[in-house]
């Protein structure tokens, strides 16, 4: 029996109507999408040089907004969101945050570790140093990819106020012009044990008042007088996470981490879980340890991006993991200024 002229014609009828209202619902989309780019824009100081700019970034923008309304519809134990990252793509975000950011040491020596016989039973359970005041105010590295200097200079703030009761905010660009005749290359890369070895040649460093920073290499101003100073530096035992639980209940520790992935990229809160690379190509500062109300443990860390990232510029990242390499690889290269 064949379909009538009638029941043809309310069929097509009914497909251009749902046509009509999926290109209104993408038109609609499309509308809202620019607004909300509109809207980041303003928030954010952003300009571009022309429309071209413009429409380029508009779809970079696009792109990674859908990409953190699908990540987030899943319903992890972290969640990403629009932040001062979302109109550039991962490559870009690499290329100027992580890449030119940290050089894994592959002739690292092994170094006393002070805290080996530390017993984990009798640590805390729950660690932070910005609550004993050993943590100065989330920074930004900017474009310059000296988070190595950002993390040295974070751990070397902590274990000051540690010794002496005071709490300095200290220098990353006199690292950044000054410590420019080894592995570390400003803007272009380094190493934080290097950064310590920087520090202690040097006299210390001096107060970030006195040499601010630039986002820029510059030359380096001889003759700044030193606000504090470290007797040396030691390497956490590689791949033990019980080990550097031992380091951080005692002080901020500077440790690596792979942070090029686009959850990195747009990290917004909760405990960051599941999996991720182990390419070390981030700086950052372990600031302490805790555990969430569902049992989940965790690394509270200090990331040199600003507020506007994370948790007002912190990260929580999931500790204790079966890799021994830790969660981004954040247990293969920790250590930490002595004083």
């Amino acid at each position: 029996m064949g379909i009538s002229r009638s029941s043809l014609l309310a069929i097509f009828g009914c497909l251009c109507f749902c046509s009509s209202v999926l290109a209104a619902r993408e038109l609609n989309d499309d509308l809202f999408m620019v607004a909300r780019h509109e809207d980041w824009m303003a928030k954010y100081g952003r300009v571009y040089k022309d429309a071209a700019e413009k429409a380029q970034r508009f779809e970079i923008f696009k792109t990674n907004a859908q990409f953190i309304e699908s990540f987030n519809a899943r319903g992890r134990k972290f969640w990403l969101s629009i932040n001062q990252f979302a109109d550039i793509s991962n490559d870009e975000f690499r290329a100027t945050k992580t890449n030119k950011g940290f050089i894994p040491n592959k002739m690292k020596v092994a170094t006393r570790f002070r805290y080996e016989n530390m017993s984990l039973d009798a640590l805390p359970t729950t660690v932070d140093w910005r609550t004993k005041g050993a943590v100065t105010p989330v920074k930004d590295q900017g474009q310059c990819g000296c988070c190595w200097a950002f993390s040295a200079v974070a751990a070397t703030e902590g274990i000051v106020k540690i010794s002496t009761g005071n709490l300095i905010s200290l220098s990353e660009q006199e690292l950044v012009d000054c410590d420019v005749h080894g592995e570390d290359q400003g803007c272009e890369g380094g190493l934080m044990d290097d950064a310590f070895k920087f520090i202690i040649k040097n006299g210390g460093l001096t107060k970030e008042s006195s040499y601010p920073y630039s986002a820029a290499d510059g030359k380096c101003k001889s003759g700044s007088s030193s606000a504090a100073t470290i007797k040396s530096y030691e390497d956490v035992p590689t791949n033990d996470e019980g080990a550097l639980m031992k380091a951080v209940a005692s002080q901020p520790v500077s440790v690596a981490v792979d942070g090029g992935d686009m959850t990195f990229q747009f990290y917004s809160g909760g405990v960051m879980t599941g999996t991720c690379g182990t390419d070390l190509d981030h700086g950052i500062a372990a600031i302490g340890y805790g555990t969430t109300s569902d049992g989940t443990k965790y690394w509270l860390l200090k990331n040199s991006w600003g507020t506007t990232w994370g948790e007002n510029g912190f990260l929580r990242m999931e500790k204790d993991i079966s890799d021994k390499k830790g969660m981004c690889g954040l247990a293969m290269e920790p250590s930490y200024p002595t004083a």
